[in-house]
């Protein structure tokens, strides 16, 4: 943007600032319009973000409550629009075959998630990611029958156009998709992260949910755009005074 504002700004200049007859009051007036306009837009674009980052700011504070409430039980009939982040609490055995979905963590390095198909205690049958193994410790993961989970229900949102099919003959798909997994491990549409579980799980780490990984980046969308305005009213201010001056009419 900075590099359009830039260009546009010196090919504006270069013609007033051409050899010629003195630039005309007319001529002044249509250039500090298309600075003024501008500068205007832009910072109307740095006020958009600033509205936008307070917006963020109250729904990451909404989710924050809701992931750190007291369990509850799992509901009978859990639904994304209602109960996303809902604390939930929980016993059952696993069933089945795991899933492992590409992650990585800071200072750790590649690994995977590793969801898996949970029975409850009733019969019912979910989805459950029970946290990170670093990709070495994957191959001889093991997991005992009975299990306690407290955990958050969620329906992530990471597949898009670019994200690669799975590749079934290593086990490894690249992002978490609760309709496909489902139907892969034959469960509910209904995932469950875990932030804790009983008994533990060698070299399996929770890998809860928390407002840290959901991106906020308004506050440097705003700075540069009324980085950018006060840019291009800057160079404007200054071109403009060149060309009149080149042209021998002082502004």
């Amino acid at each position: 943007m900075d590099v359009i504002t830039t260009t546009s700004l010196k090919f504006f200049a270069a013609d007033l600032a051409s050899d010629g007859p003195p630039i005309s009051i007319f001529s002044i007036i249509l250039s500090w319009l298309f600075v003024i306009s501008g500068t205007i837009i832009l910072l109307f674009l740095g006020q958009w973000q600033l509205d936008r980052l307070v917006w963020k700011q109250s729904i990451l504070e909404e989710i924050e409550s809701k992931i750190s409430g007291l369990p509850q039980p799992l509901p009978s009939n859990a639904e994304k629009a209602v109960h996303k982040y809902l604390p939930v609490q929980f016993s059952g055995k696993i069933k089945g075959s795991f899933i492992k979905v590409m992650a990585s963590q800071k200072f750790i390095g590649a690994g995977y998630r590793i969801i898996v198909p949970f029975e409850l205690e009733k019969g019912k049958m979910i989805l459950v990611d029970l946290g990170f193994i670093r990709h070495e410790f994957a191959p001889d993961i093991s997991f005992g029958n009975n299990l306690s989970i407290t955990g958050n229900l969620h329906w992530p949102k990471e597949v898009d156009f670019f994200t690669p099919a799975p590749d079934f003959k290593n086990n490894i798909w690249f992002a978490r998709d609760v309709k496909e997994l489902s139907k892969e491990l034959g469960t509910e549409p209904i995932l469950v992260v875990a932030k804790s579980f009983s008994p533990s799980i060698i070299h399996l780490n929770p890998l809860p949910i928390n407002i840290e990984n959901i991106p906020n980046n308004h506050k440097q969308y705003a700075i540069t755009w009324f980085s950018l305005a006060f840019i291009w009213l800057g160079m404007g201010v200054f071109f403009i005074y060149r060309a009149s001056v080149n042209k021998g009419r002082k502004i």
